[in-house]
C-alpha cells in the first residue's frame, strides 16, 4: 500500500461521511472528507498521489458528474472508487466504463472499504510511475526533428538500416547517423529501450 497517498471522502451525508473517514484512518490511511462535489471540486487538492471515493446520488453536482470532471484533468490521475445504492448499481457499472476502478454497495461494509482502498493504493504508484516514465518518453519524443522520427518509427517497427535507407531514400551511413541521435536524444541505451518507450507511448 502506498502511505504517500491520500484518499478524498466525498458524501453529503455527515455521519456517513465521518464514519468512512474514520474507518480509514483507523487503518493507518490518510483521508480528508469533503459535504458535496461541488465543494471537492472548487478546493480540488493538489496532491499528487490520491484516491477519490464519491457517492453517487448527491444533491447539486453528484458523483457521475464528478467522475466526469476528474477524468477530464490531464494533471490528476487519481483512482476512483463510488459508493452506491442497489438501485444505482447499473449506473455504477456503466460508470466503470468512463474511468472508476470499482464501486461500494451500500450500506458499506468496512472491511470491502478498507480492502478495495488498500488495492487501489497498492497500485497507484505504480501508475504514477508509469504516467511519468510516459510524459518524459513524450517529451523527448516531441525534441526529435521530422527526419530524426521517422528514422524512430522504422527502428521500432524492427526495420534494418539498409531497410531504412531505402526506405527513406537516404545513405545507410546517414542512417547510422540518425539513429545515434534518435538514440541520444530518447537517452535509449538499446534498440529494446527504444521498443520499450514505443510501446509506452502507444498506450495511451
Amino acid at each position: 500500500m502506498n502511505t504517500d497517498a491520500s484518499v478524498f471522502v466525498i458524501d453529503d451525508d455527515p455521519a456517513v461521511r465521518d464514519s468512512l473517514v474514520m474507518v480509514l484512518r483507523g487503518e493507518g490511511i490518510r483521508a480528508r472528507a469533503f459535504a458535496s462535489g461541488s465543494d471537492f471540486m472548487d478546493h480540488l487538492p493538489d496532491d499528487r498521489l490520491a484516491c477519490v471515493i464519491t457517492d453517487v446520488r448527491m444533491p447539486g453536482m453528484d458523483g457521475s458528474e464528478v467522475v466526469r470532471r476528474l477524468a477530464a484533468l490531464q494533471d490528476r490521475e487519481w483512482p476512483m472508487i463510488v459508493i452506491t445504492g442497489h438501485a444505482d448499481v447499473p449506473t455504477a457499472v456503466q460508470m466503470m466504463k468512463s474511468g472508476i476502478v470499482d464501486f461500494i454497495e451500500k450500506p458499506v461494509d468496512p472491511a470491502r472499504l478498507v480492502e478495495t482502498v488498500k488495492g487501489v493504493l497498492g497500485r497507484i504508484g505504480k501508475l504514477s510511475l508509469q504516467r511519468e516514465q510516459r510524459l518524459t518518453a513524450l517529451a523527448r519524443l516531441e525534441a526529435l526533428t521530422p527526419r530524426e522520427r521517422q528514422v524512430f518509427d522504422a527502428l521500432v517497427e524492427g526495420l534494418s538500416n539498409k531497410e531504412i535507407a531505402r526506405e527513406l531514400d537516404i545513405s545507410p551511413r546517414t542512417v547510422e547517423i540518425f539513429r545515434a541521435r534518435v538514440m541520444d536524444k530518447m537517452a535509449a541505451d538499446s534498440l529494446s529501450s527504444l521498443v520499450r518507450m514505443a510501446l509506452t507511448l502507444a498506450a495511451d
